[in-house]
């Protein structure tokens, strides 16, 4: 069995990488890694399922014990990856898709140099503030932190091994399925194959 393979997304609040991931997922077969947070639930949001909600305490005691394979802070709040059911999906030959901050998938490359990183961009400035706005969760103020914290990232951006702009889902969705493709047709993972047709 073929193991599964690292994707890290990361991209500025309001890009639409949640949009993005739901529409892949009647494409691909992947895991989606459910990620700790003390934010506050949004309205809709189930424990478990969009996020696992943790206070400040619970969360501090996961970094103590090393529970996270990567965490960050983000606009007040803390976000972290639980390490164990990344590892164990991988080991059953499927792909995991983490949706993480720059700062977290910089911590993620560090600690697995085989995680394959992908920025998610807008079109333009205008759209992403737009998109941020019209989602009508967060007041002005935080609107305002989150496209400062945008432009820090967007710095970043030069550094992931695949930039998608998200000019359409459809676009971008294809985009992103056609570089996890590929990344399974690296001769690292096919030159075996290739050998034992050759025996």
């Amino acid at each position: 069995m073929k193991r599964g393979k690292l994707f890290v997304l990361s991209g500025p609040s309001g890009v639409g990488k949640s949009t993005i991931l739901k529409d892949l997922a009647q494409r691909q077969e992947f895991y989606f890694s459910v990620s700790a947070t003390t934010r506050d639930p949004r309205p809709g949001e189930e424990n478990g399922v969009h996020y696992h909600f943790h206070t400040a305490e619970e969360f501090q005691k996961l970094i103590e014990e090393n529970a996270l394979l990567e965490w960050a802070e983000y606009v007040g709040n803390y976000y972290g990856t639980p390490a164990k059911y990344v590892d164990e999906a991988m080991e059953s030959g499927r792909n995991v898709i983490l949706d993480i901050e720059v700062q977290g998938a910089g911590q993620v490359k560090e600690s697995r140099p085989e995680a394959v990183r992908i920025f998610i961009a807008p079109p333009s400035w205008e759209e992403l503030e737009r998109r941020l706005t019209e989602r009508g969760t967060d007041t002005a103020e935080k609107i305002e932190k989150r496209l400062a914290r945008a432009k820090e990232e967007f710095e970043s951006a030069k550094n992931y091994d695949y930039i998608v702009v998200n000019t359409t889902v459809k676009a971008a969705v294809c985009e992103l399925e056609a570089i996890m493709i590929a990344e399974h047709c690296r001769p690292a993972e096919r030159i075996a194959m290739i050998e034992n047709t050759m025996k």
